[in-house]
C-alpha cells in the first residue's frame, strides 16, 4: 500500500514558548482506501539533544537534578527530577554541537569523545519532539556543584555517581524520566566497550 496523508485544515491554537497546532486530516488505511476525518492537536517544540556523560576510567555517570514543571503534581518523588544533560537545538546547530554546548553549560563538562546512540520520538501520538541521544566521554574527577545559565533561570545540581549507583536509581524508580532510563540501559549494554574510545 502507498502511505499518504491529506491535511484538510491546519490552525495554530497557541504560540508561546511552545506551540499548539490543530490538524484535520485523513490518512490511508492498511486495508486500502482513506480514513474518515481525524482531528488532532499537536504539541510543537524544537528537536532536542540529550547526552549521558560517562567516565569509563572511573566508571562514573554525571547526573543532574532540576525542577521540571511537567512533574509538578508528582505524588511520590517531587518535581525535581534526576536526569542527564539535554537541551533544545537552536537554529543552524547540529545535534553534536548542542551536545557539546549543553554538557558544558549544564554540567561544566568538556566532552572528549561523542558517541551517537539513537534518535527517537518521545510521544508521537501528540508531540513533534524528537531527541538525538549521545554518550559523551568525560573526565569526572572534579565534576559537581550548581550549574546552568542564569538568564535562562537554570538551577542545576550536578554530581558524579558510580554506574552501579545510577543504575540502581533506575531500578528503584528514583530516575523516572524516559531519556535517562534509556541512556542507562544503553550504558549497561555498552559501557565495557567505551575504554577504547578514550585513546582516539
Amino acid at each position: 500500500m502507498k502511505k499518504d496523508v491529506k491535511i484538510l485544515n491546519k490552525a495554530v491554537m497557541y504560540n508561546g514558548f511552545f506551540k499548539m497546532e490543530k490538524y484535520h486530516l485523513q490518512h490511508t488505511l492498511f486495508a486500502g482506501g482513506w480514513s474518515g476525518e481525524v482531528s488532532r492537536e499537536l504539541f510543537v517544540r524544537g528537536n532536542c539533544v540529550a547526552v549521558v556523560l560517562y567516565d569509563p576510567g572511573r566508571d562514573e555517570v554525571i547526573l543532574i537534578e532540576q525542577f521540571r514543571v511537567g512533574a509538578i503534581d508528582q505524588p511520590i518523588n517531587s518535581p525535581w527530577l534526576i536526569e542527564i544533560v539535554a537541551g533544545i537545538m537552536e537554529e543552524n546547530e547540529s545535534p553534536q554541537e548542542v551536545a557539546i554546548r549543553e554538557s558544558f553549560e549544564e554540567a561544566g563538562c568538556v566532552v572528549e569523545k561523542l558517541i551517537p546512540i539513537n534518535t527517537m520520538y518521545l510521544s508521537p501520538g501528540g508531540s513533534s519532539e524528537k531527541i538525538s541521544l549521545f554518550c559523551g566521554l568525560v573526565n569526572s574527577e572534579n565534576v559537581g556543584g550548581i550549574h546552568g545559565l542564569a538568564h535562562e533561570n537554570e538551577d542545576i545540581l550536578v554530581r558524579a555517581a558510580s554506574f552501579s549507583e545510577a543504575y540502581q536509581m533506575v531500578l528503584r524508580n528514583e530516575i523516572d524520566s524516559a531519556i535517562p532510563i534509556i541512556a542507562m540501559q544503553w550504558l549497561a549494554l555498552h559501557r565495557l566497550e567505551l575504554d577504547k574510545f578514550m585513546d582516539k
